[in-house]
C-alpha cells in the first residue's frame, strides 16, 4: 500500500497526477522516461561521480543515475519531506542507501550543499514552481565543481496561452463557450499568466539565467508539438481519471474546479459535452519543452 502523504507535493506526484488511475501512473512514467535519459545524457557521469537532483520528486532522476553509475552518489534535494521519505524508501528497497544524500531544500537556496562540491545538477519541471528562478541558477553554478554541468528539463507553459475562448485543454467547447469560460477562470486566477511563476517564463529567459550567472558553455534545445490527440500514443485517459487529474500540485481537479465554478444543471451541460471529446481523443495536443544543458 502507498504511504499516506500529506503535502500538496507528494499528494499530487504520487495520486493526483494520474486521478488514482494506475493504468494512467503507468503511462505517465513511460513518457517520462525518455525524457529522463535525455536529461542524464547531457551531463558527464562517471565513476564516483556526485550528482545533485534539485527537485527530486519521487526520484525519476536521481534513481536512473545510481542505475547509470554503480559507483556514483546522488543528492535527493527537494522541498517536500514527504517525497524525500518516499524516496529515501525506494533507496532502502534498492539497496542504494549508502550511496543516496537527502536534504530539504529549495532550488534558490541549496544551504545544504558546499560550494563547488559536485560533478552535476540535474532539474526536471523544477523551475516552473520556482519564482526565483535566477537565484536558481546561481545556486546551480555555485554547487558545482569547475567543469561540471547543469541538466534542466522545462514545460514552457507559457506556449498557446491564453487559449482562444472556444478551446478548453485543447478540445473545442464552442456550444459550451460562456460555461466553460467559468471553469478556466478558476484555473487563472489561481495561476495568472503573466505572473505565475509556471507562465511568466519561456526558454530565452532560461538562457539568459544559465548565461548571466556565468556559464562558461550552453546548449538549448525547444521541443514543440502540435497534432490531434488521436495520434498520441500512450493516451487512453478515462473520462474519471481526466475529471480527477490535476495539471499540478497548485491547482484543483477539474472535478473540483467545476464544483467551484458551475451550478448543478451547468456540470451537466459540460459533462455532456466534453465526456465524449475525451473519450473518442477528439482533440488537439500543443505543447512545448525545453532542454537547457551548461558546463561551468
Amino acid at each position: 500500500m502507498e504511504q499516506q502523504t500529506t503535502d500538496m507535493w507528494a499528494q499530487w506526484l504520487l495520486h493526483r497526477r494520474h486521478g488514482g488511475d494506475t493504468a494512467r501512473m503507468q503511462e505517465v512514467l513511460a513518457h517520462l522516461y525518455p525524457v529522463r535519459d535525455k536529461v542524464l545524457s547531457h551531463v558527464a557521469f562517471g565513476e564516483s561521480s556526485v550528482l545533485l537532483d534539485v527537485g527530486c520528486g519521487d526520484g525519476l532522476i536521481g534513481f536512473g543515475a545510481l542505475a547509470k553509475s554503480p559507483s556514483s552518489r546522488v543528492i535527493f534535494s527537494d522541498i517536500s519531506q514527504d517525497l524525500l521519505d518516499h524516496a529515501a524508501s525506494v533507496a532502502q528497497r534498492m539497496q542504494a542507501s549508502d550511496r543516496c544524500t537527502f536534504l530539504c531544500a529549495s532550488a534558490d537556496d541549496l544551504f545544504g550543499v558546499k560550494d563547488a562540491s559536485v560533478d552535476a545538477v540535474t532539474t526536471r519541471s523544477v523551475l516552473i514552481y520556482v519564482a526565483a528562478k535566477r537565484r536558481a541558477f546561481q545556486q546551480f553554478y555555485r554547487v558545482l565543481k569547475p567543469g561540471g554541468r547543469l541538466s534542466v528539463f522545462e514545460p514552457i507553459n507559457r506556449f498557446g496561452e491564453p487559449q482562444p475562448p472556444h478551446m478548453f485543454w485543447g478540445f473545442d467547447v464552442t456550444p459550451i463557450e460562456a460555461i466553460a469560460a467559468k471553469v478556466k477562470a478558476i484555473y487563472r486566477r489561481l495561476q495568472p499568466l503573466d505572473t505565475d511563476p509556471m507562465m511568466d517564463f519561456d526558454e530565452r529567459d532560461l538562457l539568459e539565467h544559465a548565461e548571466l550567472v556565468g556559464f562558461a558553455e550552453i546548449h538549448l534545445e525547444l521541443d514543440v508539438e502540435v497534432k490531434p490527440l488521436s495520434e498520441v500514443q500512450n493516451w487512453s485517459v478515462t473520462w474519471e481519471s481526466f475529471l480527477r487529474s490535476a495539471a499540478n500540485p497548485k491547482v484543483p481537479t477539474l472535478e473540483e474546479a467545476m464544483a467551484q465554478a458551475l451550478t448543478a444543471d451547468e456540470v451537466a451541460q459540460f459533462t455532456a459535452h466534453m465526456r465524449p471529446l475525451v473519450e473518442t481523443k477528439s482533440g488537439t495536443i500543443r505543447s512545448a519543452v525545453a532542454y537547457l544543458s551548461a558546463r561551468k
